[in-house]
Order: structure tokens, then C-alpha cells, then sequence
């Protein structure tokens, strides 16, 4: 059986091996073999040279005793190190027992032995399923997301997921029902899709306050979707400047040299900048979440690609791969400095030396943020291709840059 190697907490699988606790565990049973060896030694010595009742029977009862000890502690060194491997590996942190766990949580979270036995690679022996760990402090929330009859329709509760997402109980529990679907998709041919309006027919529209587009057109979701949803409006971003915060696609794309290929934006819009990386031949991810409009299908209507994820996940793309990433003010998770820097070294994980970072109209709430997020920039040792700091006319302040990762080595 070949190795394997999946990360912990990313929604895959996880894997139960030999560890250092293991190993503890048999060195303490050799340990007690060694030492009820010698006592018994002890005991026949002892026979051998005195044939007295008295000494014989008092010798087997003190080997009894001891070895009587000897099994308790082997017993309790288990359970210690047993807790203690728990706690570590974290996969046994929802207690299975409370009333209210749903047999199909229970059955999903169950140790499942490798059908070939101990992998002679990697030790492994078990696989036991992934799920967040802060999944315990909404367990109920987590038993109804569970509770479906299994092979048969999902219910209708993709909002209640999301909250779950939200409080960053990530990977959710994999599912064993059917996803309903629309009736119609009524999807446009590509390239035309990615400014041809998206019909009602194309989204579910349950858990969501809106019922259509003409509904979402005027609304503002969030600071980086006032009205993202009207494509007549979105056309004109990225290809013509409204302020001096304004870069132009073609002249970010032309500091990387024609080296651009592959990226991942993170800014909380409806696809656009996917849309016009498209028409580059760029490839962008755009990272979604539906908060008060169905965000994932109309990226996905618009032939680009969207992932359902929240900014609190550590991104599945491995070291080094992308060459642009593109935020704006949702990089600010709850305006806390923790969750930018946590962040915002993720992203420098994911972006390969020489990459662009381009921050869009990073909205500024003081002076203190500002500089805040400068010092965690210069931390980084980025190159400023591009830096902007000004006002718009709701007359607050907005921060734009381009940055390029340097090489470390």
C-alpha cells in the first residue's frame, strides 16, 4: 500500500498514526514484561534455596503484588497517553455521547480501520473523518445540518451550513444526500455569459431576502458590492478610472510582465474582476460567500470560477502558486489585527515569488489603521510597484497598492 499525505483540517480525510505516545506505550510493556521476569526469577531463587512454606507462599504474594501494580500503571499509562494523543490529533473533541448527536454525525466521526492493515510506509492504521473543531461550541446547529435521511434529497438548509461556516465550524461534515437543484439552469454560451445577465431561474433563491436580481441591482451587501449585481454598472471597473484609487487591469498586468497567469481574488464582488481577468486569459478564482445574495451561482452563471469558503480557512492551493491576488476592505475580517495578520501571511503563503498583491480601495477607518496595516505590510518585505492613499466622496480614506513578493531564500 502506497504513503499518503492529506493535511489535518482542510476537509479531507484524516489519518490516525504510530507516534511518539505509541511508542511510549511499548516501551512501558516491555518494561513490564522485563520486570515481571525478574520477579519470578526472584521467586524461583529464593524456592531454591529455602524449602520453607512460609518463605514460598510469601514470595508468590509479593510477585502478585507487585505485579498487580505493575498492571494498574501500564493500564493507567494508557489512558494517559490516550487522552493525551486525542488531544493532540483534536479529531475526538465532540463528545458522542450527548443526547442530541444525530447517529449520522456519530457514524461519519467513527475510527474506520484501513482495509489492508498498517500501512508499512507511514504507520498509519486508522482513517478517521475531518470536521471542524470549533464544530463543539455549535454542536446542535451541527446534529440538525446532520439530520437528513441518508440516499435520499438534502434539505433545503444551505443558509444553515454557512452559519456554520461562519462560526468557523470548517470542513463541514461530508453528506450522504442529494443537493436540490433548479429546474432550468438557462445559462448562456462563454464568452457571452460573462456579461449577459443571469436569469432567476439559474439560483435557489431559499434563505435569502431577496427573490431576483432586479431585487439585489440596488443594494449594498457589503463595501466591496454596493449594486454588484447590475453587470451594466460593473462594466466599467477595472477598464476605465473613477479616482486616483482606480488601477486599470492592463496596467497591473503589465508590471508582472506577462508572467500573470493564475489567481485568486478575494475581494467579496460578484466575479467582474474574474471576469476581466478572463478576457485576458487570465484564470481567476474568486473566493464567495452568500451573505444576502446567491454570490456562488452568479459567479458560477458568469463561466467563472467561484469557492465557497470563509476568509477564517486556511486556503486549499499549496505554497507558492498563484501569481496575483486581488483584495479589498473584506481583507479586514471584524477589524480585528490578529485575523488581518493570520491572514494576510496565508496569502503570502500562496503567492509565488514575484507575484502581485493588489490591494483595491482598502478602506481605511483611521489614521491608526492606516499605519496598522502598512507596518504589517513592510513586514513582508513586498516591493511598492504601486502605492495610493486618497479620499473618495463619502470623504474617507481608501488605500491602493501593488506589491510584488520578494524571493526568500
Amino acid at each position: 500500500m502506497g504513503s499518503v499525505s492529506l493535511k489535518i483540517g482542510d476537509g479531507t480525510a484524516r489519518f490516525r498514526r504510530t507516534t511518539v505516545c505509541s511508542s511510549a506505550v511499548n516501551l512501558l510493556m516491555l518494561f513490564s514484561v522485563v520486570t515481571t521476569n525478574l520477579f519470578a526469577l526472584y521467586a524461583f531463587s529464593s524456592h531454591s534455596q529455602t524449602n520453607s512454606p512460609i518463605h514460598h507462599s510469601s514470595n508468590i504474594s509479593l510477585v502478585s503484588q507487585h505485579l498487580s501494580l505493575i498492571l494498574r500503571e501500564i493500564d493507567s499509562s494508557q489512558q494517559k497517553l490516550a487522552q493525551m494523543e486525542k488531544q493532540i490529533l483534536g479529531y475526538e473533541s465532540i463528545d458522542l455521547s450527548r443526547p442530541n448527536i444525530v447517529p449520522e454525525l456519530k457514524l461519519f466521526l467513527q475510527r474506520h480501520q484501513l482495509p489492508l492493515g498498517k500501512d508499512s510506509r507511514t504507520g498509519i492504521t486508522e482513517m478517521v473523518s475531518s470536521v471542524g473543531h470549533t464544530c463543539e461550541k455549535s454542536s446542535d446547529l451541527l446534529s440538525q445540518y446532520m439530520s437528513y435521511k441518508a440516499f435520499d434529497k438534502c434539505p433545503d438548509d444551505w443558509s444553515l451550513g454557512q452559519k456554520l461556516i461562519l462560526r468557523a465550524c470548517e470542513p463541514l461534515p461530508r453528506r450522504r444526500c442529494l443537493a436540490k437543484t433548479v429546474p432550468k439552469q438557462d445559462l448562456s454560451r462563454y464568452p457571452d455569459s460573462l456579461w449577459r445577465s443571469v436569469s432567476n431561474k439559474s439560483v435557489n433563491w431559499s434563505g435569502l431576502g431577496c427573490k431576483s436580481f432586479d431585487c439585489l441591482k440596488g443594494k449594498k451587501l457589503s463595501r466591496d458590492c454596493v449594486g454588484c449585481f447590475d453587470l451594466g454598472s460593473e462594466k466599467d471597473r477595472f477598464v476605465k478610472v473613477k479616482g486616483k484609487n482606480d488601477f486599470l487591469i492592463d496596467d497591473v498586468l503589465a508590471l508582472g510582465s506577462g508572467k500573470i497567469r493564475i489567481g485568486f481574488d478575494i475581494s467579496g464582488g460578484s466575479g467582474t474582476f474574474a471576469a476581466r481577468m478572463a478576457e485576458k486569459n487570465v484564470t481567476v478564482i474568486t473566493n464567495t460567500l452568500n451573505n444576502g445574495g446567491p454570490f456562488s451561482e452568479f459567479v458560477a452563471a458568469r463561466g467563472v470560477f467561484p469557492m465557497f469558503l470563509s476568509l477564517d480557512h486556511r486556503f486549499p492551493f499549496h505554497d507558492n502558486v498563484l501569481d496575483l491576488i486581488h483584495g479589498s476592505s473584506g481583507l479586514d475580517v471584524e477589524g480585528k489585527a490578529e485575523k488581518l495578520e493570520f491572514l494576510m501571511f496565508d496569502l503570502d503563503r500562496v503567492l509565488k515569488p514575484g507575484g502581485l498583491f493588489w490591494l483595491d480601495n482598502f478602506f481605511c477607518a483611521s489614521e491608526e489603521k492606516k499605519k496598522e496595516l502598512t507596518r504589517l505590510i513592510e513586514r513582508f518585505g513586498y516591493k511598492k510597484l504601486k502605492w495610493v492613499i486618497g479620499e473618495k466622496a463619502d470623504a474617507q480614506v481608501y488605500l491602493s497598492a501593488v506589491l510584488q513578493k520578494p524571493v526568500r531564500v
